[in-house]
């Protein structure tokens, strides 16, 4: 299973994606959970605490490492360099492991724009395709929502985009852009997760404006939910009612992934 997870920023992906890593432990799986958003807070959600992360250092903010890797000069920009660099060893090296999670932190490229040909931006996409395709196991993306990382043939490899949103027009309309954009680099599965439920007639509200994207299901607002992230404490360990909630949106997933297989 590889999954992406995106949505606009304080909707809750990375509560959803923390959740979904989780769970998919708990139930056995070998689970790589990886933080592609430029505000990196998956380690809180997954529940790691916060003194481990202290001297984590993203990846893209590996100087050393990226230069090494991609035969380039720390601080050039326009010289030659590797687009093929070895990163097999990469995950499992630079990975925090937690409750039979390893989480990896990717960063973001500074400079260049988001389309850069440069020595970070090659070794991230090699590193997210190599996780793709070459490895067995349980995948989850907590990505922006520009999802900047992902071209056009790694994105072809994710079995679903899950798209976060809370109850409004505005959110939805973001969904639809994540789909436009996600849609152009190849992804064919699309579903959404309501996210900051309060009325069950909100449900029926939404899904009449979603425009043909299927909701998954639902993750019901809840003061302790709010709590945890205040505390930096992972809420699938805190909040038994989220927890199954994600059951039944993991096995709404499976079932419509089993639809399409």
């Amino acid at each position: 299973m590889k999954l992406a997870v995106t949505g606009k920023g304080g909707v809750g992906k990375t509560t959803l994606a923390g959740g979904l890593a989780r769970l998919y432990a708990d139930k056995g799986f070998r689970v790589l959970a990886v933080d592609a958003d430029p505000d990196a807070n998956l380690a809180s959600s997954l529940g790691i605490p916060s003194e481990r992360m202290e001297t984590v250092v993203p990846i893209a903010d590996m100087k050393d490492l990226v230069a090494e890797r991609t035969d380039s000069k720390p601080g050039t920009f326009g010289t030659l360099f590797k687009m093929n660099p070895r990163v097999d060893d990469l995950p499992d090296e630079l990975s925090v492991e937690h409750r039979g999670v390893k989480l990896l932190v990717l960063g973001t490229v500074k400079k260049g724009g988001s389309g850069c040909v440069c020595p970070e931006s090659v070794l991230l996409k090699s590193l997210l395709s190599h996780m793709l395709f070459a490895r067995d196991e349980v995948l989850v993306l907590d990505m922006e929502a520009g999802i900047e990382h992902l071209g056009r043939g790694t994105a072809r490899s994710v079995d679903a985009m899950l798209i976060v949103i809370e109850p409004g027009q505005r959110s939805v309309q973001t969904a639809q852009s994540i789909r436009r954009l996600a849609s152009d680099l190849g992804i064919e599965r699309f579903y959404v997760v309501l996210n900051k439920l309060v009325e069950p007639s909100d449900r029926e509200l939404m899904e009449a404006v979603l425009d043909g994207l299927p909701l998954l299901g639902t993750i019901s607002y809840r003061p302790e939910l709010r709590r945890a992230d205040l505390q930096g404490v992972s809420p699938y360990d805190t909040v038994p009612a989220f927890v199954e909630e994600l059951e039944a949106i993991r096995e709404e997933l499976e079932r419509r992934l089993g639809e399409t297989a």
